[in-house]
């Protein structure tokens, strides 16, 4: 019986989706199908698919593009099984992947997510650390590194000082995110806004740390300028302040505190300063004091 439904968001570079592709092909045990759905009209991509003639893989091309959240929320449609994993198309998955979510499924069967030990890479494939992955580790993650089952208040609190999740590794129960979807008024900060409604709702996390999964982070990302407009921290502003609201009617005090400072958030806009400057000038300067000091 099929419980892995593992879900690929497409757009963009060919050759990493392909990567990426390889990588769940990889993958041991009949238990589990996954389904591309592109978002893009890259050129050839159909017919690659169409060669691979794998009754293990399901590809659709979106009519029209629907953007980050909405293709989330189309995969998130068309999965069938017990389980889903919503990947990213650059990413990849370790030959062990399934065996460890398996493992920790069977170990926390009620858990609606399961966090597996990451690696993070470079676009050149290559270890690749970050400031923000060493703020990750060091000050924000579980100092407990075994298997864990975390939730409640102070899961939500420490989510929300620092997100030390990564996103596209982890494994979902399917029912849980079906019940939710994703925020489609939010195009950055949606994965974190589905944790907390998952938590809110006395859903738990299944923590186990065997490295199964590398995430990919791209250097040339942060010379884009549009990354310095403000946009993404105008919107986290907004989450932060409604989440803070949120779990004050819950009575979840503490955590509702540290959601309306959002203090990582700020500090993550001062560290891109520089960049700002360089990349948009005086406008990416301006919005990134303003999402600092407000």
């Amino acid at each position: 019986m099929s419980r892995f439904e593992i879900l690929l968001p497409y757009y963009g570079d060919v050759a990493l989706m392909q990567d990426a592709v390889r990588s769940v092909l990889a993958q041991d045990g009949d238990d589990w199908r996954l389904t591309v759905v592109d978002d893009g009209h890259e050129p050839g991509v159909p017919e690659w698919f169409e060669a691979l003639a794998d009754p293990r893989v399901r590809y659709y091309r979106n009519e029209r593009n629907l953007g980050v959240t909405g293709n989330f929320n189309r995969c998130v449609e068309l999965a069938e099984y017990e389980y889903l994993v919503l990947m990213g198309c650059d990413d990849l998955m370790h030959p062990n992947y399934l065996r460890v979510v398996r493992a920790a499924a069977v170990r926390e069967p009620r858990a609606a997510m399961i966090q597996p030990g990451v690696r993070v890479i470079g676009s050149d494939g290559l270890p690749y650390d970050t400031l923000v992955d060493r703020t990750k580790r060091k000050l924000y993650s579980p100092k407990d590194h075994g298997p864990a089952l975390l939730g409640g208040e102070e899961l939500a609190a420490g989510l929300l000082r620092g997100n030390w999740l990564y996103f596209p590794s982890i494994c979902w129960r399917t029912e849980a995110v079906k019940r939710f979807g994703f925020r489609v008024d939010l195009t950055v900060i949606q994965d974190l806004a589905l944790v907390m409604d998952l938590l809110v709702a006395g859903e738990t996390l299944a923590v186990t740390p065997e490295v199964c999964f590398s995430y990919r982070r791209h250097a040339d990302s942060e010379s884009s300028a549009t990354a310095y407009t403000g946009h993404r921290f105008e919107e986290a502003k907004r989450f932060f302040r409604e989440t803070a609201d949120r779990l004050d009617r819950l009575g979840w005090r503490q955590a509702a505190k540290i959601s309306r400072l959002h203090l990582s958030s700020r500090l993550h806009a001062l560290t891109l300063l520089p960049a700002a400057v360089k990349y948009a000038g005086r406008l990416g300067a301006t919005a990134m004091l303003r999402h600092a000091t407000r």
